[in-house]
């Protein structure tokens, strides 16, 4: 039976990074139906917040 969590190897991640913890936070309805329609919502919200991470590292 395949892991309802996913793999991490199927998410574009470092293989040694495991996606174990959850997010929450609130958005806009508009931002949400937004993120809704993308191909990957999961992965398009990790990505996006790793890239505004990475941005502020080169502060």
């Amino acid at each position: 039976m395949p892991n309802p969590k996913g793999n991490p190897q199927n998410f574009g991640n470092q293989p040694s990074k495991e996606l174990t913890d959850n997010l929450s936070f609130r958005v806009t309805k508009e931002m949400k139906q937004e993120v809704k329609a993308q191909d990957d919502p999961a992965q398009f919200c990790r990505e996006a917040i790793q890239e505004k991470l990475d941005k502020n590292k080169q502060k």
